[in-house]
């Protein structure tokens, strides 16, 4: 490994860390049922877009895309009652033009259902529930004071100065300069 020195492998270390860290974080956009058009009575209930959202790992920052026919269907985002019970005479919000975005700024669940009458009856609806976004290691805060911490303290043992099974932490340590 001539011309190899210490200073490009931590500037390695350091790209691989960065790379890691934002690959897991990055916001998708995903076409509703996973093609344009899905927004419609499905033929079967295999081909429900609840089975569809099931599959799918949705995050805060993900945006939702329903392609459909404005002049025909809108998209209502309502309730879980009124999901449930197909009621689109309240919704939260409404969309009517044919090409909806909807950005996914919270976790938890969404529903939405079709506001063509009998159509939500017929299973034009879905529930879409959004992960809470994770924490990234090394962009935690800092850890509280010992006298803060609710139980024992841990004494280092004789040990404590190797890494076991460490090697993403190894290379946060490096791309840090530690």
């Amino acid at each position: 490994m001539a011309g190899f020195s210490s200073s490009k492998a931590l500037s390695y270390s350091s790209l691989l860390v960065v790379f890691l860290l934002f690959s897991f974080s990055e916001a998708r956009e995903f076409a509703v049922g996973g093609k344009n058009g899905s927004w419609a009575v499905p033929s079967s209930e295999s081909q429900s877009l609840n089975k569809w959202a099931e599959s799918t790992r949705f995050r805060v920052g993900d945006t939702l895309v329903w392609k459909y026919d404005s002049a025909k269907d809108s998209v209502l985002r309502v309730t879980k009652e009124d999901y449930t019970n197909c009621n689109a005479s309240n919704p939260i919000e409404q969309y009517k033009d044919g090409e909806t975005k909807l950005h996914l700024d919270q976790p938890g669940p969404y529903y939405f259902i079709s506001g063509t009458k009998g159509h939500c009856e017929k299973g034009q609806k879905l529930v879409v529930v959004v992960m809470t976004p994770r924490k990234h290691l090394g962009i935690s805060p800092a850890p509280s004071p010992a006298g803060e911490v609710d139980g024992p303290a841990v004494a280092p043992t004789s040990g404590a100065t190797s890494l076991q099974g460490g090697g993403l932490l190894t290379l946060v340590a490096l791309g840090r300069g530690v």
